[in-house]
């Protein structure tokens, strides 16, 4: 039978994912599972990691529910994932049993950690080594956090029974009953232990915040066999000797499932935040203006890098407008209330809840509303909701033309929030630049797919992937340039008022 068909997980910070694509790149079948959300104390967020197992299980075996026969089970040639990078995750290997919650890439409890260390002087090396910032963000020391304070981690680390992973690492382990301990190029370039461009865990850091290396996953290329799924597990008895060939962190999926295959082709993903990314080819470009560069993927001996900047809030500033706020009850009717205005009446938004990422890095600065009136109103707010994130996509893409030296044509997006035709519209005035929606904006479950299926035979090459991506609406811009100059200016000065909020300690 021939293989035709490839399965990819989609593990986010809100939901998780199950996609079945054809070789053209279709949506055959999908479903989707939410979890929930810890947040235990002021700027920590954690999630369940069993419960991440379980919903991301339920969401295949729906998928494999419903294809009634329209897919063969022997059709479906191999398995990817792509998963919320930095996101932490410590386990007996011998029970399989989380030692503590995951800490989520959102959490902020390890502020003062990076602080001394930034007193010590370790920011630069940190940068050198692995082209990170040295920021709360990445697991370096969300690892040694959970180490200095489950005592049960650091006894069962002596006696080389903890494992660490990131979420693609987890669900690979389970997924193949414990006999794949791996973590890919891409998320490992996230945990702020991982030297770039070695392509190996860096000593000297593990030394430095005291994270026994016995507990790290062995680093493989992004498409690569990392084991079969297991039988005996339960709901998914069908797919058991199912390939997973590959695995990639979200945000590099979201780039490969665009087809930025040539160096300066860029995407942004509009998700629980805000990531745009640019291909930098074989090399890897070092930033100066505070954004961050890694492993963009590995497949077979070829390594390609990315430069990237983050904006940690997007789609949650329109969750937090609905379920904090309750000023609307769906996303979509925030663009409703967005696009009955002309503008926001001069309110500004600046969602820094858990502070604020690329080129900021403050992780101190707290949300701030500004400009606001009398006569201002939900819909001003609504709108001032989606521009504020508009306008942080504009602070990168400023940030990363200034590293690159180049002005882009065009600015490639997907994720939920794309969705929106006037958030897009709003994007293209504030960049000045045409934005390129596709029709399919699951790429990031679709970059996962087209890694795994190139590894398993699916497709050739990455011509026929290029062939494959279809256009669904291009917008451009339609605002006069001294206005749209004018509302960066002040979204700037609303960003200055949100800064180093918070008192460090």
């Amino acid at each position: 039978m021939e293989k035709r068909y490839v399965l990819a997980l989609d593990q986010g910070t809100t939901s998780s994912r199950a996609i079945l694509f054809d070789r053209d790149g279709g949506i055959v079948a999908r479903a989707q599972k939410e979890f929930e959300q810890h947040y235990p104390q002021s700027g920590w967020v954690e999630h369940d990691p069993m419960e991440i197992l379980y919903s991301q299980m339920n969401a295949l075996e729906l998928v494999l529910g419903s294809l009634d026969g329209r897919v063969g089970i022997g059709e479906i040639a191999c398995l990817g994932i792509t998963n919320q990078r930095e996101t932490t995750i410590l386990w007996d290997k011998a029970s399989g049993r989380p030692v503590y919650p995951a800490i989520v890439w959102q959490c902020r409890r390890t502020a003062e950690l990076c602080e001394d260390l930034k007193r010590r002087g370790l920011a630069e090396k940190i940068k050198e080594k692995t082209g990170l910032i040295l920021d709360a963000y990445f697991s370096g020391t969300k690892i040694k956090w959970i180490l200095d304070h489950v005592p049960a981690a650091r006894q069962l680390a002596a006696q080389e029974r903890l494992l660490f992973g990131t979420v693609e690492t987890w669900l690979i382990w389970n997924f193949t009953g414990g006999a794949s301990h791996v973590t890919d190029y891409s998320n490992a370039s996230r945990t702020m232990l991982f030297n770039v461009d070695r392509l190996c865990w860096d000593e000297e850091l593990c030394a430095l915040l005291e994270i026994p290396m016995s507990i790290l996953p062995k680093p493989v290329p992004s498409g690569a066999f990392h084991g079969e799924v297991v039988a005996g597990l339960i709901g998914l008895h069908e797919i058991a000797g199912l390939p997973i060939t590959g695995a990639i962190g979200d945000q590099p999926a979201a780039l490969f499932g665009q087809a930025c295959f040539r160096p300066g082709q860029a995407k942004n993903t509009y998700g629980t935040g805000c990531f745009l990314l640019m291909n930098t080819g074989t090399q890897r470009v070092k930033s100066e203006h505070n954004l961050l560069t890694g492993v963009a993927w590995g497949l077979g001996n070829e390594v390609e890098y990315a430069i990237e900047g983050s904006a940690f809030n997007a789609g949650s500033v329109i969750q937090w407008l609905r379920d904090e706020l309750h000023l609307i009850d769906s996303a979509a009717r925030c663009d409703e209330l967005a696009e009955s205005v002309p503008d926001s009446g001069g309110v500004y938004l600046v969602p820094a809840f858990t502070g604020l990422g690329a080129p900021y890095w403050d992780m101190y600065a707290r949300g701030t509303i500004v400009g606001l009136t009398r006569g201002t109103s939900r819909a001003h707010i609504a709108r001032a909701v989606v521009e504020c994130i508009a306008y942080q996509v504009g602070d990168l893409l400023e940030a990363m033309s200034a590293d690159a030296g180049i002005c882009f044509p065009e600015l490639r997006v997907d994720g939920g929030a794309s969705v929106s035709n006037i958030m897009m519209q709003i994007q293209a005035n504030l960049l000045q630049t045409a934005v390129n929606r596709p029709r399919v904006v699951e790429t990031t479950a679709l970059g996962a797919a087209y890694l795994a299926g190139l590894t398993a035979g699916v497709w050739s090459n990455k011509d026929e992937l290029q062939q494959n991506r279809q256009i669904d609406r291009v917008f451009v811009p339609d605002l006069p340039r001294e206005k749209r100059d004018r509302m960066v200016t002040d979204w700037k000065r609303a960003v200055e008022r949100s800064l180093e909020w918070e008192t460090p300690g």
